[in-house]
């Protein structure tokens, strides 16, 4: 069994959900993902597993903080919600299609690391979040891309 902590990129609009809302919010289930392999991806996620906190379509686009799981796969209700902008009509409670994890506040940065510093560092040029094609909202980075981002 492993028992290893995993790192991970979770990526949130900041008008839509900002750091600043996990704060004040404490915990939150990260619903609404709608894409197989981000599912897939949070389906390998294990409570204890961290997450820098990026914030995409803001300006600076940027690891804004520190996040943590707190709860492991469970169906995202937000599918069955027909109000909802997340609503999956394939998906039931029988037979879910989406799931979603818990997530905790851990930290803010002083100041966002931006995209830019992150090129910027050879240390982090294979990280995927710079491969082509890479839009997932969720992307598995590695121990040292993780403590390389903090310490910046």
């Amino acid at each position: 069994m492993n028992t290893s902590i995993n790192y991970w990129l979770v990526k949130s609009e900041g008008d839509c959900y900002p750091i600043d809302q996990l704060k004040k919010d404490k915990t939150t289930s990260w619903s609404g993902v709608r894409n197989y392999q981000a599912r897939n991806y949070m389906k390998e996620m294990k409570i204890d597993d961290m997450i820098l906190f990026y914030h995409s379509s803001t300006k600076p686009i940027g690891v804004y903080g520190l996040a943590k799981v707190v709860k492991k796969t469970h169906p995202d209700i937000t599918a069955f919600d027909r109000r909802d902008d997340h609503y999956d009509e394939r998906s039931t409670i029988e037979k879910p299609i989406w799931e979603c994890v818990d997530v905790a506040y851990v930290s803010t940065f002083e100041k966002p690391v931006t995209m830019d510093e992150m090129r910027r560092h050879v240390e982090l040029s294979t990280m995927k979040l710079f491969q082509k094609g890479s839009r997932l909202s969720i992307i598995p980075v590695t121990e040292k891309e993780y403590n390389f981002i903090v310490s910046l």
